[in-house]
């Protein structure tokens, strides 16, 4: 049996998304230091603003200006602060009810350490020195001694050069431990063999293996060897080049399809290649393709088999 595999894995893609009426003048104001909310029907000032009020779902459209002094609802301590949080110090992760708003804005509050934070203080915001119309123009909130000041105010939400559009990056890294099945998995992959389980009650095979079987919810143990040969069910055509992703650095446009591979109850999705990408085709019979020290295949390519009769894999579409 092989050793469990773990490795540290990264997931990280830019969220782009365009902002509308009410998210468009929040960001536009916090850029010009100003904190902007949503006045409710029922007379509640919502911070962050939201589009719909969520009790009623009615389309909110009535900005109000609150003061950029608060009270903290409720705090965690942050010990050890990941890369792009807001301070590179150990800080209090906390909800701040802004004077004059009724819902609270969560922000990091610089403290020298726990003890110093409280449910119940005073807050303000220190502003960035640089802002650009994001919640990071609210550098993080620092103590304040002063009373409640400032009460809710109409606002136009007009500001010059409005912020339209944001990026954020999306960044999720963690350790990745695949286990028993995948372990053996992918150890069979690096001697560019294919194995899968099968489920000792319905008996399906399934590749790659979870070690249970998704249907009877028992356990799997037992290894089968599957293809390398196999079936396109399915496909579709990509037409977008990936981003920043060095692996997948393919000419537009290729094909990604599910194979179902001889001998395997469950298809799985691979890179079709060898063949023009308009005639890739259900039942197209395909094998893997190996490069020297890959640990999977590249891709798959037609075998020059007559396609397989619909019948034969319909049931894993």
């Amino acid at each position: 049996m092989p050793e469990t595999l773990s490795a540290p894995l990264v997931v990280e893609f830019p969220f782009t998304r365009s902002l509308g009426p009410i998210q468009s003048a929040f960001l536009t104001g916090l850029r010009e230091r100003t904190v902007l909310g949503v006045s409710t029907a029922g007379g509640k000032v919502l911070v962050p603003p939201v589009e719909y009020d969520p009790v009623t779902a009615e389309e909110l459209r009535e900005l109000t200006e609150v003061a950029a002094t608060g009270t903290v609802t409720t705090w965690a301590w942050n010990p050890a602060p990941r890369p792009a949080q807001p301070l590179t110090t150990p800080f209090a992760w906390v909800l701040v009810r802004l004077d004059g708003a009724d819902t609270a804005l969560l922000h990091a509050l610089d403290a020298p350490g726990p003890e110093a934070v409280r449910s119940g203080m005073r807050v303000r915001i220190r502003w960035a020195d640089e802002r650009t119309g994001a919640i990071t123009d609210i550098a993080c909130f620092e103590p304040y001694d002063g009373d409640e000041t400032g009460q809710s105010s109409p606002h136009g939400g007009e500001f010059t050069d409005p912020v339209t559009g944001i990026v954020t990056p999306a960044r999720l890294d963690y350790r990745y431990t695949p286990g028993r099945a995948q372990s053996a998995y992918l150890d069979a992959l690096s001697r560019q063999h294919i194995v899968g389980e099968r489920c000792p009650s319905c008996h399906k095979v399934y590749v790659p293996p979870r070690g249970a079987c998704p249907t009877c919810g028992v356990a799997t143990t037992e290894q089968v060897e599957v293809g390398p040969r196999g079936t396109v069910t399915t496909f579709c055509i990509v037409n977008i080049k990936a981003a920043h992703t060095a692996n997948l650095d393919i000419e537009v446009p290729y094909v990604y399809a599910h194979i179902a591979l001889d001998g395997a109850d469950l298809a799985l999705h691979a890179r079709i290649g060898g063949i023009p990408y308009d005639q890739v085709r259900m039942g197209l019979r395909v094998e893997p393709v190996w490069t020297e020290g890959g640990r999977h295949p590249d891709h798959y390519r037609p075998t020059g088999e007559p396609d397989a009769d619909y019948d034969a894999y319909k049931e894993l579409l």
